[in-house]
């Protein structure tokens, strides 16, 4: 939740009774009106920047539902499961894997990274139309 408040997503103070109250802040609101679950699309660039992305997971057996869930959220928009629990997509999509991550709520067993070299890279692009 750091992450989103860092981005002035969320606001969060704690009460007297030391349970805590977190608020989206309008940004966090114009951000969270722009994705839906079923409607969520990642818009493809003109042109690829050359960067990988990759976002791989250890989500504990107490949170399968949420697993699936996001394995399947991320393989319908588009992401190659390059080994279990590790998925390459080629354009930008960190807002829509943050509003994932937060909606199955899973931060913490999460990772996302941008790259610009893989091994055996070529075996990618010709997945996505790169070449």
């Amino acid at each position: 939740m750091r992450e989103f408040h860092n981005d002035r997503l969320v606001d969060y103070r704690e009460r007297e009774d030391g349970t805590i109250d977190i608020t989206l802040t309008e940004k966090g609101k114009r951000r969270t009106i722009a994705f839906g679950l079923e409607t969520m699309t990642i818009a493809l660039p003109k042109q690829w920047d050359g960067k990988w992305r990759i976002i791989f997971y250890d989500i504990p057996e107490t949170k399968k539902a949420a697993r699936e869930a996001l394995r399947e959220k991320i393989k319908e928009l588009g992401f190659y499961e390059w080994q279990k629990s590790v998925f390459v997509y080629p354009y930008p999509c960190q807002d829509q894997l943050d509003f994932l991550i937060e909606f199955f709520e899973i931060r913490p067993h999460v990772r996302y990274g941008e790259i610009t070299k893989i091994l055996n890279e070529a075996e990618l692009k010709l997945r996505f139309n790169l070449t």
